[in-house]
C-alpha cells in the first residue's frame, strides 16, 4: 500500500471550501453572537416564552442559526445540503430533531418519518446512514421505568410491546434497504433500556454486517468496559457490532440529577478521562475490526487525528466502510472537509424538521458552543483566517 501523508487539519481553503464569501460572513457573526453566554441566556429565555404562548418565531432563525445547523423543515429541503456536502465526498446523516412527543400518534408519525430517511438513503449515495432516537418513539417516563426494572401494568406492558415493535420495524426497514442505522444515547437513567433493545436489534439484524449501531458515551466512566462487554456478546451470539462512540451531551444534567437522588455521578472525573477513554475505545474497534465497525462522532482534532493515524498505522483502507468520522452540520468544518479531502469517509449529522419542533436542538447548539471550552474560539479563529485569505471584509 502506498504510503500517504498523514491528514493536516489547517487548511481554511479545503475546510471552507463548500462556503461562499456571504455564508462565511453570516457564521462568522452567528458564532461571533454564541459565544457570548450571557446573550445565549437570554436568547434562550426568549425563545421559551415565544414557544410557550405560541408566537411566531420562525422568521427570527430561518436565515441564521437555523440555516447554519439544519437542513431544512423536511427531507425535501435537506437534498441541497445532501448535494453540496456530497460534492466534497462528504456523507450526510439525516436526523429528524422533533423532540418531547407523548401521544402514540406522534410516535408513529416519528417512526413513519424516520423510515423515509432510510428510502432517502437507500435512493442516494451521499446518505451512509440513518439516526433515531428513542424517545422521539417512546414516552420518557415509561423508558425510567422499564429501566429501572419496575412492575408494568397491563396497560404499560402493551405499550412497551408497541415500543419494541417501532424499534423493530425502523431496523428491519433499515436491513431491507441495506442501510446502517444509529440508535442514539441519551440519559443514563434510560440507557440500559435502550441498550437492550440496541443489543436485540443487532442480535437479529446484525448476521452479515452491522446494520444497527449503538452508540457509547465515553464521558460516563463505565462506558469503554460497556463497549468491551458488547464485543463479547457480539462474539458469543455471532453477529456484528456496530458502534457510533461520543463524548456525551448530558453531562450537566447527569451531574444534578445524580447529586439530588444520592447516587454515584456516571460521568468521568475530568474531560481528560473522557478524552483517554474515547481515544481507548477508537483503538479497541480498531483492534477488533473484523467483528466491529464503527463511527467516531467527534469534534475533537486530537481524537480525530488519533483515529486516522491509528488507521494507516493498521494499513486499514482509508475509506474502509467499517470506519467513519462523524461530525455535526455547521460546525467544525476544518475536520470534516480536510479528512475527506485526505480520502476519508466523513458524514455530517444534518438535523431537520419544522422549525417551532427543532429550536430545543438549537438551543442545545448554542450553549453546546458556549461551554466547550474553545469551540467558539477555534470556529472563529478558522472562519477568521479563511476570510483574510479570501481578503473579505
Amino acid at each position: 500500500m502506498e504510503i500517504q501523508p498523514q491528514p493536516s487539519l489547517d487548511n481554511t481553503e479545503i475546510a471552507f471550501g463548500g462556503k461562499s464569501n456571504a455564508e462565511l460572513k453570516r457564521a462568522y457573526w452567528l458564532f461571533k453572537l454564541i459565544g457570548n453566554p450571557a446573550l445565549v441566556v437570554v436568547g434562550r429565555v426568549f425563545t421559551n416564552i415565544a414557544l410557550a404562548l405560541r408566537i411566531p418565531i420562525g422568521w427570527a432563525l430561518r436565515g441564521n442559526i437555523f440555516k447554519q445547523f439544519c437542513g431544512g423543515e423536511n427531507i425535501g429541503q435537506c437534498r441541497n445540503a445532501v448535494e453540496s456536502l456530497g460534492k466534497f465526498n462528504i456523507g450526510t446523516i439525516l436526523d429528524y430533531s422533533v423532540e418531547g412527543k407523548e401521544s402514540e400518534a406522534d410516535f408513529e408519525n416519528t417512526k413513519a418519518e424516520i423510515m423515509l430517511t432510510v428510502q432517502e438513503a437507500a435512493r442516494s449515495q451521499s446518505i451512509p446512514f440513518s439516526v433515531f432516537k428513542v424517545t422521539g418513539i417512546a414516552r420518557f417516563s415509561l423508558l425510567e421505568k422499564v429501566n429501572a426494572s419496575a412492575a408494568l401494568s397491563e396497560k404499560e406492558q402493551l405499550e412497551w410491546e408497541r415500543v419494541e415493535a417501532r424499534v423493530d420495524a425502523i431496523c428491519a426497514h433499515a436491513a431491507q434497504f441495506d442501510v446502517p442505522i444509529f440508535i442514539d444515547a441519551e440519559d443514563s437513567w434510560i440507557q440500559d433500556a435502550i441498550d437492550a433493545l440496541a443489543n436485540k436489534m443487532m442480535a437479529k439484524y446484525n448476521a452479515t454486517s452491522a446494520i444497527v449501531y449503538n452508540t457509547v458515551q465515553l464521558y460516563r466512566h463505565d462506558r469503554l468496559a460497556f463497549l468491551k462487554k458488547s464485543h463479547e456478546l457480539a462474539v458469543a451470539q455471532h453477529f456484528f457490532l456496530g458502534v457510533k462512540l461520543v463524548r456525551g451531551a448530558y453531562m450537566e444534567k447527569e451531574r444534578a440529577r445524580a447529586a439530588e437522588k444520592g447516587y454515584a455521578d456516571p460521568i468521568q472525573p475530568s474531560k481528560e478521562a473522557s478524552d483517554r477513554d474515547f481515544d481507548l475505545a477508537v483503538t479497541f474497534c480498531l483492534d477488533h475490526i473484523d467483528r466491529i465497525s464503527v463511527c467516531a462522532g467527534t469534534h475533537n482534532e486530537k481524537s480525530s487525528l488519533h483515529l486516522a493515524h491509528a488507521i494507516d498505522e493498521r494499513k486499514l483502507n482509508r475509506n474502509d466502510k467499517r470506519i467513519y468520522f462523524a461530525q455535526l452540520y455547521g460546525m467544525s468544518d476544518h475536520i470534516s472537509f480536510n479528512l475527506s479531502n485526505a480520502g476519508f469517509n466523513v458524514a455530517k449529522y444534518l438535523p431537520y424538521g419544522p422549525i417551532r419542533e427543532v429550536i430545543p436542538y438549537l438551543i442545545r447548539r448554542a450553549q453546546e458552543n458556549t461551554s466547550v471550552k474553545g469551540q467558539t474560539g477555534r470556529e472563529l479563529t478558522l472562519i477568521q483566517r479563511e476570510m483574510k485569505r479570501r481578503k473579505v471584509q
